[in-house]
């Protein structure tokens, strides 16, 4: 029991030491990333149009000289200096501000959505990676016990009691292992660059993977509630939003707009007369209205508004629909790995009893090592499967956490 005790908490620290050190690699990556530092530039450049909202009219100066001044009863116009300023209507600007608002909302969620898909892909590359590296220790342990079996040939030929060939088979096998096992640095070095790139640093950096994975006893629950949460579907509420606070810009911008000005003409004296008025200034204060009589630009945005709305609605229920079906397709993925690998570790024990009676046999001088290729290339497959079911196993748990975490 205590034995069993302490395996239990070697493979809960061991849980542990991955988690912490892939969540270590996930954050690397999102500081690291250029895709990402792409959507935070792109969402600090909506943030600033919300500035950009706060913007009135251009003021309007005119000046205009009179080539032949018109003469009036205090005197001759010279120029004319005038000064205007139309103001939106009410509330117009706020508008402004709150549509652009919402789309820097929607630009922060397409970061979110970045670091989450950024995070799945460095989760299956890990997985991956300790998948090779698995299979590559699986090969070693396999060429050590060929290695066994050929001393063990080798002094059966020497009594009588096996062929030369059966130790030519025995080192055959051995280098179609070593094989493999070189295949498989060249796919850990390809992955590694994969990594490497994904946390945007040097191709050449070692990797830290687990040693050793093992699946849970238990799934833990999925919620379907959770799915709804996913940032994919919380991007369509946003951009319908935004298709909102744009209908009440839409608004706003359809209602008329207020000017007021200033007009300032000089007028020279009249040198033959003298009265109280002679030679004085006109000051002409104005007030204008700019009103959308024709408005039909107005109604046929309202009308895309609306379409916009009903689009953005129907693409979330197709999203939803697409979560959905990724989310049952990696639950049953995963209990599906889950299955085969309790299969490989049934056949994995069968196979190592089949190899222990045959040792047994070698005892009495009756091996036949035929059998025994046969038994180690069995444990060599199931072993393989298992690591293999291990990987996919956490690929598709990763696929999940992404889905509804």
């Amino acid at each position: 029991m205590r034995y069993i005790i302490v395996i239990a908490l070697v493979f809960i620290a061991f849980a542990k030491a991955d988690a912490q050190q892939l969540a270590s690699y996930i954050q690397e990556a999102e500081k690291n990333n250029p895709e990402i530092q792409a959507f935070e530039l792109r969402y600090n450049i909506a943030e600033e149009k919300v500035n950009e909202a706060d913007w009135l009219p251009n003021t309007e100066i005119g000046v205009g000289y009179f080539v032949s001044e018109p003469e009036t009863r205090t005197g001759a116009q010279r120029a004319r200096f005038s000064v205007s300023q139309m103001l939106p209507w009410f509330g117009t600007i706020t508008a402004r501000e709150n549509y652009a608002s919402s789309m820097a909302d929607a630009q922060y969620v397409d970061i979110v959505i970045a670091k989450r898909r950024l995070a799945l892909s460095v989760s299956q590359s890990y997985y991956k990676l300790y998948s090779i590296k698995a299979k590559q220790l699986i090969l070693d342990e396999n060429i050590q016990l060929l290695e066994t079996y050929e001393r063990l040939a080798l002094t059966s030929v020497e009594v009588g009691n096996a062929s030369a060939v059966d130790v030519l088979r025995l080192q055959i096998r051995q280098n179609e292992l070593v094989q493999q096992k070189e295949v498989l640095e060249q796919d850990y070095l390809a992955e590694q660059t994969v990594f490497n790139n994904l946390l945007n640093r040097d191709e050449t950096l070692e990797v830290q993977v687990p040693q050793e994975l093992t699946i849970p006893d238990e799934e833990p629950l999925v919620s379907n509630e959770n799915l709804k949460l996913n940032p994919e579907l919380l991007k369509y509420d946003k951009l319908y939003e935004s298709v909102e606070q744009s209908e009440a810009l839409n608004q706003k911008e359809s209602a008329p707009n207020i000017g007021f000005g200033l007009d300032y003409v000089p007028v020279s004296e009249r040198p033959d007369m003298n009265f109280s008025d002679n030679g004085k200034d006109i000051v002409m204060p104005m007030v204008s209205i700019s009103i959308p009589i024709f408005n039909n630009k107005y109604k046929s945005v309202t009308k895309q508004n609306e379409l916009k709305q009903l689009e953005i609605k129907s693409q979330k229920e197709e999203r939803l629909n697409n979560l959905e079906t990724r989310l049952a397709q990696a639950i049953y993925n995963r209990n599906t790995m889950r299955i085969k690998f309790n299969v490989q570790t049934d056949n994995l024990k069968q196979a190592i009893d089949a190899e222990e009676i045959l040792m047994k046999n070698y005892e009495t001088g009756t091996i036949d090592f035929n059998d025994v290729l046969d038994i180690q290339e069995l444990q060599l497959k199931f072993q393989l499967n298992q690591v293999e079911s291990i990987q996919k196993y956490y690929t598709q748990s990763a696929i999940v956490n992404y889905l509804i975490n």
